[in-house]
């Protein structure tokens, strides 16, 4: 299963709903870009900047992630020029239906390149994307 970032921050750190997101990827083979190592601590500071997290829990979080990484339970994709080829394409493809930005396009993009099974996404442009593409979207209605 392909997570982009901001489920992986779900996963890592308490929200309202990571308790949904833990339950999908229960068992499951994680895959994500490299791009998660920059967004994740990007997304983590934000949190506690917005005053959502301490910054114990940030710290704590981030290390919760590398080890992740490290124990391989979270595997990290290349993320190289034909992703971000493939990343402007698909923004182009997705035009003007789903707005789909340039980071997100790197995480469908590396989903579908490297042949993921499905997308889980809690972001909408993500998720719109990969239904006009066709690509396998994991859904989140349904709770574990």
């Amino acid at each position: 299963m392909y997570l982009d970032s901001c489920v992986i921050v779900k996963l890592v750190s308490h929200e309202a709903d990571s308790a949904v997101y833990h339950g999908l990827a229960a068992g499951q083979p994680i895959f994500t870009s490299e791009l998660a190592v920059t967004e994740v601590r990007s997304a983590l500071l934000a949190k506690e900047r917005a005053g959502r997290i301490s910054r114990a829990n940030r710290i704590a979080s981030w290390r919760v992630f590398l080890e992740k990484v490290c124990d391989e339970e979270f595997s990290l994709l290349t993320l190289n020029r034909p992703v971000l080829e493939r990343a402007g394409g698909l923004i182009e493809q997705c035009h003007p239906r789903v707005p789909l930005r340039s980071l997100d396009a790197i995480h469908v993009a590396t989903m579908e390149l490297h042949g993921g099974e499905a997308m889980l996404s809690s972001d909408q442009r993500v998720c719109q994307a990969c239904e006009l593409l066709g690509l396998p979207l994991v859904s989140t209605t349904a709770t574990p």
